[in-house]
């Protein structure tokens, strides 16, 4: 790539006209090894974010660090207006950012509809004085209910709404999953390789979910090394490297970005992240 197309590609941290998360000088060490760097990034607000880098890059982590499931050991990340410094991951979902998980967290010994009424935030039965009196509560379990079955039958799970969660496969947990995350109507959804242990039968269904919160007005932020998965369904792409963002932009701007290709092919340069 010469030094003049390099110029036009978009610059790591560059600024978006409408960023719903906003991370400035996060930081994560385990002991010597740092795990995550990052100085600046910004996920634009209703789009698809693909967040891809080789093994080890640290995206999990940077994903757990913005969800409050682990702490970094310095920055900030502004979510909506939002601080998420030190907010347990109950509070960040409540905020409207949900997250799912490479191995799914289905409750296994619950049935299907059972883990989606968990997902529901706020349920006045939770209290335990509430909980001792039923017409406090009912009326709100019964929405969750026609709500978590709606659900169900947008993810094509509804022939499953009492089988045990337990019973499903690796696509159904993964759809459960993306489902029960919208019990909460989040704005943003992080997922994290929704496509990993995914038969190709159930891929292109989840490919049309996953652009269909997009299509419904709400942010989705991804991790996955399933390259032609992000190529056909990203808007925009980030990509992370020991810890650090080290490049950004479009499918066409990644493929032709030098850093991207010694980092994340390293020696098979003879494949291409813009064509295959």
């Amino acid at each position: 790539m010469s030094a003049e197309n390099s110029a036009y590609l978009p610059v790591p941290g560059s600024r978006k006209d409408d960023a719903i998360l906003t991370v400035d000088g996060i930081r994560r060490a385990f002991g010597g090894l740092v795990a995550v760097n990052v100085d600046h990034v910004e996920v634009p607000r209703n789009k698809i974010t693909a967040l891809i880098g080789p093994n080890g890059a640290g995206k999990t982590t940077f994903f757990n660090l913005l969800t409050g499931f682990d702490t970094p050991d310095s920055g900030t990340s502004v979510f909506n207006g939002h601080r998420l410094d030190g907010e347990a991951a109950h509070r960040v979902a409540r905020l409207g950012m949900v997250r799912t998980f490479q191995l799914t967290k289905a409750l296994s010994r619950m049935t299907v509809i059972e883990n989606m009424r968990l997902g529901a935030a706020n349920q006045k039965g939770e209290n335990l004085f509430r909980g001792l009196v039923a017409p406090l509560w009912r009326g709100q379990e019964a929405r969750i209910t026609s709500q978590a079955e709606e659900l169900l039958r947008r993810f094509n799970l509804s022939h499953m709404r009492d089988e045990l969660a337990g019973g499903l496969s690796g696509g159904q947990r993964k759809l459960l999953e993306m489902a029960r995350a919208l019990m909460v109507e989040p704005e943003m959804v992080m997922l994290d390789e929704p496509m990993a242990g995914v038969n190709p039968a159930l891929k292109q269904s989840l490919l049309e979910h996953i652009k269909g919160l997009r299509d419904e007005g709400r942010t989705v932020l991804f991790v996955e090394h399933d390259m032609d998965m992000v190529r056909e369904i990203s808007d925009w792409i980030i990509v992370m490297a020991e810890g650090a963002v080290i490049a950004e932009g479009t499918a066409d701007d990644i493929g032709a970005n030098q850093a991207v290709i010694d980092a994340y092919l390293g020696a098979h340069h003879d494949s291409d992240l813009g064509d295959n």
